[in-house]
């Protein structure tokens, strides 16, 4: 037998906080845990096995009961795309990885991610996602305020209010000479406030309110966390939207403009160290007992 047989893998960085809370709550509940680094996953064939190497041994990831993902690190696409493609051997050969990959690949992409949702009827703000720097300057223009976003990211990093076609120019110009897309959300009117609810295996296990005098009111960018008892047209969205993505757990954020809400986004390896400051629950305990539960 493996000496990693029966541990539940974490995809992830030991440094990391989520990963550290949700390693000591499946300790808890007595499983054994082991911290896998994405950067150091192997392929060997013929045979398919998939591990990490620790002094010259290959540990089998197939041997483990389970694989979290925390962590995904961006780089290139031959990266990228090999991580993803060993998750996917993973699963195609027996092993549970949560979220699933093509949980992943719905969430990790925000086209993706915003076009899905918007598929079903969900709401979601007006989007334009364009190379055409002519289109995406129309949509400045029609629009009048909006977001530029990264494709790729999270807690609000790299975002831009934009609500002047001048400034428009100059940061769609620098975006260009990165050769990255252009992700343009028209701004919905809000008073510094949203919301994230947090689903773990088709309910919501918690929610908060966020509120800043900034307009992004992530709690990365500097947003407070607020407790929040979640109504039914809320909790039905982020459901919805989770039912949508199949996921196993999601972070959906939420924002009400002029009395209706809209989906922002749909984290599928989201944190909850914010949440967690507003909650009676324990998000990591939570989620040990179902991945413990399911594999």
């Amino acid at each position: 037998m493996s000496p990693s047989h029966g541990k539940i893998g974490i995809l992830g960085t030991a440094k990391g906080e989520q990963t550290i809370l949700l390693q000591r709550a499946l300790k808890a509940r007595g499983a054994a845990v082991q911290i896998i680094h994405p950067k150091k996953l192997s392929c060997w064939l013929p045979g398919e096995t998939v591990g990490v190497t620790a002094a010259e041994e290959t540990v089998r990831l197939l041997d483990l009961r389970g694989l979290v993902v925390r962590w995904l690190p961006g780089g290139s696409l031959e990266q990228v795309v090999f991580r993803l493609n060993a998750l996917h051997r993973l699963e195609q050969s027996g092993l549970r990885v949560i979220n699933s990959v093509d949980t992943l690949e719905r969430t990790v992409d925000k086209y993706y991610t915003t076009s899905l949702l918007a598929s079903t009827g969900l709401p979601v703000p007006r989007t334009l996602v364009t190379e055409r720097y002519d289109d995406a300057m129309r949509a400045v223009r029609e629009w009048g305020s909006v977001v530029i976003k990264p494709v790729f990211g999270s807690q609000g990093q790299g975002m831009v209010r934009v609500d002047d076609p001048n400034m428009a120019h100059r940061v769609l110009r620098a975006l260009e000479m990165g050769r990255y897309l252009y992700y343009v959300q028209e701004y919905l009117p809000h008073e510094g406030v949203d919301y994230r609810l947090f689903v773990i295996d088709g309910r919501v296990t918690g929610a908060m309110r966020r509120r800043s005098e900034n307009w992004c009111t992530n709690i990365a960018c500097g947003g407070q966390a607020e407790p929040f008892e979640a109504p039914d047209s809320f909790c039905q969205l982020a459901l919805a939207a989770s039912d949508l993505l199949g996921a196993d757990y999601l972070g959906v954020d939420i924002l009400c403009s002029e009395g209706s809400p809209y989906l922002l986004e749909a984290n599928g390896i989201p944190g909850w160290l914010g949440l967690q400051t507003v909650l009676k629950c324990d998000i990591a305990d939570e989620l040990a007992a179902f991945i413990l539960g399911v594999c």
